[in-house]
């Protein structure tokens, strides 16, 4: 079968496969979504790779799991963005986002290798005005409390229609991207970064309040990111239900927009030549376990379990139960365009279980937060394995960017720079040396891992029990799962440190 000329990449962030019509969802409407999902290919078991954001761009443009190594970043010296290899090729490669973390500190080199890209600004603490506009008046962008420190307090006021708003500015200016080149290029990678349905839960009417029409309060479009939410009171009950639905407004007003991106490739005559992905980097608590945002606990289904659809020309819309996550999606890309990654990494390539020429690709995936839990998935059972030492130790941070994500509201907080203790070491399969930092008892670890709960394990049998209400620690299955888990780091030749953190060396 031939390989599609042409790929368009539309990565949803915080996009909850749960909430998603094509998956079964009903909460909220996903009408363009469930569209694109009747001409694809449904993955039932595609999971997280490394988390948060920028690691999980990591996963798909680079293909390299980097959570066991670092938090947070660029792409390093060691290894190259799919993107510099497509254009030595003289395939096009354009990227389309609002994410503001791709222009930070961290996440700045992401985009350099596209032959083209179009930065929508104003999404969450996008550093884009200085002030307030003088002639707000409060609509489209309605009245809606503030977060600390939150930049877009201040961007928000610029709205003055729907288009205004990153996410709908985002979809349409890929889809007049398309308009315009589609028919010029011989090859293209559209790859399309969108930062909704991620908070802020910002939307002006028709969507604002459209599954809370009884709020008559400001809008709370800031979740909080936390455990034991309501039964601490954080927020109260009646609040989290407001949350949720503020987050299923922004689901539907961009899966809205999301449609206006499948017209354009309906007008372009694009499915016949070219492979479409809709993705996501983690899903979002919105109460589940009474947890809101993505504060320190495993992985559990609404954050790891995440949705992935692919259009591939030639083959019948259907459902595929192999295991997948978020490195398949960067091999997949190598496959399509027949080239071959010219550093370590840990991808296959999903075409033949897309084609139907196999049920499975791989074994197991791993998934996690530098310094917090690693996870094992084995397609039927998920083991999430926390650190067993006070201390979280021995821990170590790789890398030659030393850069990780700015806080606004607390700048104190950045990473601090590597000491007198950091050494050279190699990263699997390069000869490039990298800066190892150590960390040691006494130290302050980076906030990605503070306070981190130990002895935390956790084992879910999620075909049996997807709400993960029994915890089957002990016995064989927990042996099985932790032998996985250890031939899983050892394949990918993760530190040595990290088994010991885990206890199990």
């Amino acid at each position: 079968m031939d390989k599609p000329k042409n790929a368009i990449v539309i990565l949803l962030d915080s996009l909850n496969r749960h909430m998603l019509g094509a998956y079964g969802g009903d909460e909220f409407e996903t009408p363009n979504i469930d569209r694109f999902a009747a001409r694809s290919t449904r993955f039932e078991k595609h999971f997280v790779g490394s988390l948060p954001c920028m690691p999980a761009r990591h996963d798909i443009l680079g293909g390299a799991l980097d959570f066991l190594w670092k938090p947070w970043g660029s792409i390093e010296l060691w290894e190259e963005a799919i993107t510099q290899p497509l254009r030595e090729q003289g395939v096009t490669t354009m990227l389309v986002s609002d994410h503001p973390h791709l222009f930070e500190t961290g996440g700045e080199n992401y985009h350099t290798e596209f032959r083209g890209w179009e930065y929508v600004r104003g999404h969450e603490n996008d550093p884009w005005k200085t002030r307030p506009d003088p002639s707000w008046a409060g609509a489209p962008a309605l009245p809606a409390g503030v977060g600390l420190n939150q930049r877009y307090n201040t961007t928000r006021t610029w709205f003055r229609e729907e288009l205004d708003f990153p996410g709908p500015r985002t979809m349409q200016t890929a889809a007049d991207w398309l308009d315009e080149n589609a028919g010029f290029h011989d090859r293209f990678l559209l790859f399309i970064d969108e930062f909704d349905p991620h908070e802020p839960f910002d939307t002006p009417e028709p969507w604002a309040n459209k599954y809370d029409p009884d709020w008559s309060e400001e809008l709370i479009i800031w979740p909080p990111y936390s455990v034991k939410t309501v039964e601490r009171g954080v927020i109260n009950a009646r609040q989290a239900k407001h949350v949720r639905a503020n987050y299923g407004s922004k689901l539907s007003m961009i899966d809205h927009w999301f449609g206006k991106l499948m017209d354009a490739v309906d007008k372009n005559g694009l499915w016949d030549d070219t492979v479409v992905i809709l993705c996501t980097d983690h899903g979002h608590y919105l109460g589940e376990r009474d947890i809101f945002g993505k504060p320190g606990v495993p992985h559990f289904e609404p954050m790891g379990h995440t949705p992935l659809m692919m259009h591939l020309p030639g083959v019948a819309a259907g459902s595929v139960a192999g295991l997948t996550t978020n490195v398949d999606i960067n091999a997949t890309l190598y496959d399509i365009f027949d080239l071959t990654p010219r550093h370590r990494t840990h991808g296959v390539s999903l075409l033949p279980l897309v084609r139907g020429e196999t049920t499975s690709v791989r074994e197991w995936a791993l998934s996690g937060v530098w310094g917090r839990w690693v996870h094992v998935f084995d397609g039927n059972r998920k083991y999430a394995r926390a650190p067993v030492n006070d201390d979280n130790l021995p821990l170590s941070l790789w890398s030659n960017r030393w850069s990780t994500m700015p806080i606004v509201s607390a700048p104190r907080l950045k990473l601090p720079n590597p000491d007198r203790r950091a050494y050279l070491d190699y990263m699997p399969g390069s000869d490039i040396p990298v800066i190892r930092q150590p960390y040691e008892p006494g130290d302050g670890l980076p906030y990605w891992c503070a306070q981190q709960p130990i002895n935390w394990h956790c084992l879910y049998d999620i075909d049996n029990d997807p709400e993960e209400a029994e915890n089957r620690l002990g016995g064989r299955e927990e042996a099985d799962m932790l032998e996985l888990l250890k031939a899983a780091l050892a394949d990918v030749e993760a530190p040595e440190e990290q088994l010991q953190r885990l206890g199990i060396k």
